[in-house]
């Protein structure tokens, strides 16, 4: 599929797809005889995989350290691997962060909810 298709397959722009592609996210993207970019099935998998990586807060310095490793072939398995339980590691943390905060603001809802049902209510003119 063309760059448009696959932006939109993905759910990226194709600025975004171009800008990954230049600095080595995508690697080697296949190229038509005109020269256009030409996307495949593999390639879905791929940016679907890097747009998790970057929705969970992945800086692009590390996805471009995975990329770089994926690229070198099998022989970095364990450094990918490592790289990404690292990942999964801050993500636990922030979810548990996540988590507190959450139950701090369902309290203080719990108060406003207890303070309102207390209030006298107001006549209606």
């Amino acid at each position: 599929m063309n760059i448009q298709a696959f932006a939109e397959r993905c759910g990226l722009t194709a600025h975004t797809l171009r800008y990954y592609e230049r600095i080595g996210l995508l690697g080697a993207v296949a190229r038509r005889d005109n020269g256009h970019r030409e996307f495949g099935a593999r390639d879905v998998e791929w940016v679907e995989f890097l747009q998790r990586l970057r929705e969970t807060g992945m800086p692009i310095r590390e996805m471009l350290r995975y990329a770089e490793l994926r690229h070198a072939g099998d022989s970095t398995l364990a450094q990918r691997r490592e790289l990404l339980a690292a990942h999964a590691a801050a993500l636990e943390a922030a979810l548990q962060r996540q988590r507190t905060h959450l139950g701090i603001v369902r309290r203080k809802i719990a108060i406003y909810d207890e303070q309102i049902a207390q209030a006298p209510r107001r006549k209606r003119a």
